[in-house]
């Protein structure tokens, strides 16, 4: 679990408000299929779901100067049983929870997908309706995930959207990273409608060559590695997404009488997918044979084997720009995240897993990063049928391929 640091975002330093024209321009990034998703269903009073989200505890390590303690109650953070997870701010009395400055005032929540789901790329969007009153400051953002060994702000951070209760109208798209962080992070304010008064759309569409943010299909900023001022572009990497209700802190300020407790920061759902920026085609092996999902089946877990070209979408397959080969809106996968010789290859829904990143090299070997295994046909064979693993890059004909992807 990391501390959140200083995500402020300042409209006037970081280039003036946005406003959608008459005609709001939707955004340019097509989905190409889900990754990852939570919709929030459930009976109400139920928590989230731990096999995508962690959920914090604490207060923050007093950073930002934030009133609240993160808990794992579901008083703080359930499902409403109509679709919706809610993040509730409470105003405790007694205080019963330690912070920095003494006793918290608040709890509210936290949670992320560190270590459970990440994404190099895509489009990472929310539909979300925004609480109410001074000191109220929700916040839907990315980290990358090697924070834990570089630290902040080498780190990056992408604020998809970040809002002050007091300032219903506008919300905050921001990037950090060495050189531009804190105060003097990369971003722009957008001037909408009023964001409590219903549930609104946020996403990024993040490429190799740059962000775009948008509200409800409307892009209002872009960024690319020409903004950041010579200073090193950190977003060619995984990054996990976070979602809180912060109390307070140095930016938003602090609630006062005419903040009204408890408050809700409602989440319909959440969802990343990526984009096909490469167009798709065959992969051919030993004996000219195409890569194929065996059947043309979608279920997980569906062989992925050598096959007569056909030019069906069983051997259709793109590579999207984050580590992933994909074909039928699912991604080539090691079985069990394996990386011992002879792990079954095999198509399995998009997680952002290691077991689903692959490089591609110059001396057309297909190569899965976290085991550093090459992609081979069984026993040498060219038969239909032949099984695709993972083994010990030989240099061998049944492990070089010849990508249109």
């Amino acid at each position: 679990m990391r501390t959140r640091v200083l995500v402020s975002a300042v409209a006037l330093a970081l280039g003036g408000l946005a406003a959608p024209p008459a005609s709001a321009a939707p955004a340019d990034v097509t989905p190409l299929a889900v990754t990852f998703a939570d919709e929030f269903n459930g009976p109400a009073g139920t928590r989230v779901d731990g096999s995508k989200w962690n959920t914090e505890v604490g207060d923050n390590g007093g950073n930002n100067r934030e009133h609240q303690y993160y808990t794992t109650s579901a008083s703080n953070a359930a499902l409403d049983g109509a679709g919706n997870l809610v993040i509730t701010a409470r105003k405790e009395n007694p205080a019963n929870y330690n912070c920095w400055y003494g006793r918290c005032l608040y709890t509210s929540a936290r949670i992320n997908t560190s270590a459970k789901f990440s994404t190099t790329y895509g489009r990472v969007e929310a539909r979300m309706k925004m609480p109410r009153g001074k000191g109220m400051w929700p916040a839907f953002w990315m980290l990358g995930q090697d924070i834990g060994s570089v630290g902040w702000p080498n780190s990056g951070e992408i604020d998809i959207m970040e809002f002050l209760g007091h300032q219903q109208n506008t919300v905050y798209g921001t990037i950090h990273g060495p050189g531009y962080s804190g105060a003097g992070g990369i971003g722009m304010a957008y001037n909408g409608p009023n964001f409590a008064d219903g549930f609104h759309t946020f996403a990024i569409d993040w490429t190799p060559q740059g962000i775009a943010w948008s509200v409800d299909g409307y892009v209002y900023q872009r960024r690319t590695p020409a903004d950041v001022g010579g200073n090193q572009w950190v977003f060619n990497k995984p990054f996990f997404i976070i979602l809180n209700l912060a109390v307070g802190g140095e930016w938003p300020g602090y609630p006062d009488a005419s903040t009204v407790f408890p408050q809700q920061f409602v989440i319909d759902y959440v969802r990343v997918s990526t984009s096909d920026s490469s167009g798709g085609g065959r992969i051919t092996g030993v004996g000219g044979k195409c890569v194929d999902v065996a059947g043309a089946g979608t279920a997980n877990g569906t062989a992925v084997q050598l096959w007569d070209c056909n030019g069906t979408a069983a051997q259709q397959w793109t590579r999207p720009g984050d580590g992933t080969i994909r074909a039928l809106g699912k991604c080539l996968d090691a079985a069990g995240g394996g990386t011992a010789d002879g792990t079954l290859v095999q198509l399995w829904d998009c997680n952002g897993t290691g077991a689903q990143k692959w490089a591609v090299s110059g001396a057309n070997d297909i190569v899965n990063i976290q085991a550093n295994k090459c992609l081979d046909a069984q026993n040498a064979s060219s038969a239909n049928g032949t099984r695709l693993q993972l083994w010990t890059c030989t240099g061998g004909a049944n492990q070089k391929w010849t990508v249109a992807a």
